[in-house]
């Protein structure tokens, strides 16, 4: 996969200057072709690096510095505008080499349909992962308005790629009656409304495995980031958020990758959506890349 660092144009704070010394790669998804409220979640990526040169450099809830992390910033992928099957196809095949290479891959996205490719590259590498979802969305329906490729349906896919009971979804708070139905019966995991106290009761479970985490920045109450796609009331705070970070950082388990995704800038002139996320993208670096 070919990368134009003319269309990013800025990197993430410390990036170091080439992939191929780097322990984890950070790469944009600019893709919101299946936006069902409002798009523009392409322009995140970009946006969160712009942010995190107000960042400082070291984490005083870790105690890490970035300079302790080897990571590459490789930019936005080019996805061809309107064209979702065929998007998905790049960004799969761009992590199957990150994956070959042994790098950490860390993503920003976009819909939360590009996290699809990303599970289905994992699958083939690590054969008992287990997924952490964090989001106000369920994401199980099977399709949208008929559209089987949308960003309401990427936990349902991963379910029935890796068994619904290695999914774990925290934070729940909307979807159809029908999708939370299907997580009864499942039997995944799912934790409505709250993220870091279930969270808290089952990363025991998921000691010693390999485990990909995926973060919706709507979890987040609107009041915290208003700058998201399909924005819902009565979310978390960005320091449950944080907590939630750490503590998967500080368990046993083995965190292979992760990505956060759904950051739309143009609903948000403060930016504080995207300070939230560049933060949580630092916190990620620093407790997930070991």
């Amino acid at each position: 996969m070919r990368f134009d660092p003319a269309y990013s144009g800025k990197v993430f704070i410390m990036s170091r200057p080439n992939e191929e010394e780097a322990e984890a790669v950070i790469y944009g998804m600019p893709m919101d072709w299946t936006a069902s409220f409002r798009p523009g979640s392409r322009f995140g990526p970009n946006r969160i690096r712009e942010a995190s040169i107000g960042l400082e450099e070291y984490s005083p809830y870790l105690n890490r510095h970035l300079e302790e992390v080897n990571y590459y910033d490789a930019g936005d992928m080019l996805l061809p505008f309107g064209n979702a099957e065929r998007s998905l196809e790049i960004i799969e095949g761009y992590i199957d080499g990150l994956l070959e290479k042994g790098k950490f891959p860390l993503g920003l996205g976009g819909e939360h349909l590009v996290s699809w490719p990303v599970f289905k590259a994992f699958h083939k590498t690590q054969p008992n992962l287990a997924i952490i979802h964090i989001d106000a969305h369920a994401d199980l329906r099977e399709e949208y308005e008929g559209e089987i490729l949308s960003h309401s349906t990427p936990v349902r896919k991963a379910c029935e790629l890796i068994g619904p009971e290695n999914v774990y979804s925290f934070g729940i708070r909307s979807g159809m009656r029908e999708e939370f139905q299907y997580a009864e019966e499942s039997g995944m995991h799912m934790s409505k409304f709250d993220v870091l106290e279930p969270l808290k009761q089952i990363l025991p479970e998921l000691a010693g495995r390999p485990v990909y985490v995926t973060i919706d920045i709507d979890v987040l109450d609107p009041a915290y980031a208003p700058g998201t796609g399909t924005a819902e009331a009565g979310g978390i705070s960005s320091k449950e958020l944080l907590a939630a970070i750490h503590k998967i950082a500080a368990s046993d388990v083995k965190v292979v990758g992760a990505d956060l995704v759904e950051v739309a800038p143009a609903y948000d002139q403060t930016e504080q959506t995207a300070i939230a996320a560049s933060k949580f993208v630092r916190e990620m670096l620093l407790g997930f890349v070991k």
